[in-house]
């Protein structure tokens, strides 16, 4: 998802935690009510803030349509699930670690939201309109972004890598603070929580985008909306240089 926060994160955290044996058969859930909880409310407060992701689902529906930005919406989750896997195969820490890498993720995360942005900018009217045909001299669709490009841009976030690294140390190798004996399961959880919360909220900012599509087409409306979300796109691809 796209949105993500930074935070304190351990200074070492198990990266073979699959090789941990796993616990016997008991009737012990494998997450607490109180992780799970906790879990839930992290997850809402990260996926449904602004962010690169819930900013190009607006954009898309609004220029697009709803069905079209779907394909996005499900990259979305597609996407950090393999992320997420990834960081709990150890992968995010070596991102994390080694400056190169870390360095290597951010440019280009930042050179293709800059280039989304300028993209959007350049939009002009969107909506052919046979009452006033003058308005159509001007018009120059805003590509979609593919799945594929979709899946991509969560490995191209700087913060989601550290998000995930996040969710790892805190509810993937760590119980209550002890070391957990049933990773597996609860990468499980972790991964089923975030593939819902990273489709619905994206989905909410394209019916939202969805919704605003006719009133956009209304003089320079759609002209001055897409400069606000490219906009938005800039100053996170600016603020990520910081992190």
């Amino acid at each position: 998802m796209a949105n993500c926060m930074g935070g304190v994160l351990p200074s070492k955290i198990t990266l073979n935690f699959l090789s941990l044996q796993a616990s016997p058969t008991t009737n012990t859930p494998s997450m607490s009510a109180a992780e799970l909880t906790a879990l839930l409310l992290f997850c809402t407060a990260m996926s449904f803030s602004p962010g690169p992701n819930t900013t190009l689902s607006t954009a898309l529906a609004a220029n697009l349509g709803l069905r079209r930005a779907l394909r996005f919406c499900l990259a979305v989750p597609t996407g950090w699930t393999l992320l997420m896997l990834a960081s709990g195969l150890g992968l995010g820490a070596l991102v994390l670690s080694v400056p190169a890498l870390r360095w290597g993720v951010k440019l280009l995360g930042v050179v293709y939201m800059l280039w989304l942005a300028w993209k959007l900018m350049g939009v002009r009217f969107q909506f052919r309109n046979p009452v006033e045909p003058e308005r159509n001299w001007n018009l120059t669709p805003i590509k979609n972004v593919t799945f594929l490009q979709g899946v991509g841009l969560q490995f191209l976030n700087i913060k989601a890598w550290m998000l995930a690294l996040t969710l790892t140390a805190g509810w993937v190798v760590n119980a209550a603070g002890q070391p957990a004996t049933n990773p597996g399961e609860r990468l499980a959880i972790v991964c089923g929580v975030m593939v819902f919360f990273a489709f619905v909220s994206n989905f909410t900012y394209a019916v939202a985008g969805s919704l605003l599509r006719e009133w956009l087409t209304q003089g320079r409306r759609l002209v001055w909306f897409n400069r606000a979300l490219a906009t938005v796109l800039v100053v996170t691809a600016l603020w990520m240089l910081t992190v």
